[in-house]
């Protein structure tokens, strides 16, 4: 049981836990069907990070350290809401990354609590929509992450 599954048993409410459950299993059954997508993390600084990798994993990114050969590039950091990430990324992008020239850049805010079974898996589910469009809808994107356009 991966640990996403141990927190959202954690839920005392019977019915949330099971909503939790079915809409993680969505995302895993449609993963099962897409091919994983190398994603690199970076901090307001530029440096690769894992970011929530477990979590990544299950919103079917492969997280990888190298910029030059993601598919996407995410600027995530703890603690940095989006508003901190849009005065940063622009500066550290770089046109020769694949992610750049495709226009794939996303900025992810920092304001999930992980401990709690809903933003987690709200999470998973926005990096689904994220590096997947199209196969993912959920609505969240201008609230929590958005596309960064270059």
């Amino acid at each position: 049981m991966s640990s996403l599954n141990e927190l959202i048993d954690t839920e005392n409410n019977a019915e949330l836990r099971e909503e939790l459950l079915e809409r993680l299993a969505i995302v895993e059954h449609k993963i099962k069907f897409i091919d994983k997508v190398p994603v690199c993390f970076l901090d307001t600084l530029g440096q690769p990070h894992i970011g929530p990798l477990a979590i990544a994993e299950l919103g079917g990114a492969t997280v990888t350290m190298s910029v030059e050969e993601a598919v996407y590039v995410v600027f995530y950091e703890e603690g940095k809401q989006l508003n901190d990430l849009m005065r940063t990324a622009p500066v550290l992008l770089n046109e020769e990354w694949q992610a750049v020239k495709f226009s794939r850049v996303c900025l992810l805010s920092d304001d999930y609590h992980l401990d709690k079974p809903e933003e987690a898996v709200a999470l998973v589910e926005d990096i689904a929509e994220m590096i997947h469009p199209g196969h993912f809808i959920f609505g969240h994107e201008g609230d929590k992450w958005i596309r960064f356009t270059v």
